[in-house]
């Protein structure tokens, strides 16, 4: 029986990464004079790397450091830091203009009317995931138990420390929730804690493997034809508890 849905924010809640997290990170190279701009494709393979600091990271260790702003802002680390908030303060108003993705309010609301508990985890920013939960309305999001994001873990997904994070803040066996994420590393994280995952492909991840995943779908549907309802989600925890 399906006690509680934990939610990935990135490609299940908004999709993000191509419209505003690519845009806001070469919002934040130009703001600083770096001689930087991250194409679509580029941000493709990027994404393999979880975290957005760390994605600048391994982007500056691959490409070249800009030294006169690393001099600047007084260390690599510093600029990372600099950088990304600024991209974060970006985001957080591009994410304004960007739809929820489809079925995610009706499974939200299916979930508060049935008791079932639901939460976050997340590699994004806490300022950006609060201006995403925003999109749902004061309601909806004041009912969302925990909201795990960005440096609260020391190492980010596919490591399985935030939904082992997850599990102390429910106190549920696993086996009673389900975690919907939309890309690979997610799926690592959250079956590497034990869960049941339901994979929603986006933008960037139709691609990747799902192996491990209970059930993959493009998107979890509106009415009138939903592709997902909360009893399905449910019996994914049934066929876990089965096996």
């Amino acid at each position: 029986m399906l006690k509680a849905l934990i939610f990935d924010c990135d490609g299940v809640l908004v999709d993000t990464e191509r419209d505003a997290h690519r845009v806001g990170f070469n919002r934040a190279f130009a703001e600083f004079g770096i001689d930087a701009e991250w194409s679509v494709e580029r941000y493709a393979e990027l994404l393999k790397v979880a975290g957005g600091k760390e994605r600048m990271t391994a982007y500056f260790d691959e490409d070249g450091w800009p030294e006169d702003k690393v001099a600047e802002h007084g260390g690599k680390d510093e600029l990372i830091k600099a950088l990304h908030k600024y991209k974060t303060d970006q985001v957080s108003q591009i994410v304004t203009d960007l739809p929820l993705r489809p079925g995610v309010l009706r499974i939200v609301d299916e979930a508060i009317a049935n008791d079932v508990r639901i939460g976050v985890c997340t590699t994004s920013n806490a300022k950006f995931i609060d201006a995403v939960l925003d999109l749902m309305g004061e309601e909806r999001k004041a009912k969302f138990e925990f909201v795990h994001a960005g440096d609260v873990v020391s190492k980010k997904k596919p490591d399985p420390e935030i939904y082992q994070l997850a599990t102390k803040s429910l106190g549920l066996p696993q086996s009673e929730c389900v975690v919907i994420e939309d890309s690979r590393n997610g799926l690592l994280a959250a079956v590497g804690a034990g869960y049941p995952v339901l994979i929603t492909t986006s933008t960037y991840t139709v691609e990747e493997d799902f192996t491990e995943a209970a059930r993959v779908v493009p998107e979890l549907g509106d009415a009138p034809s939903p592709e997902v309802t909360l009893a399905d989600l449910s019996a994914l925890t049934d066929a876990g508890a089965n096996n």
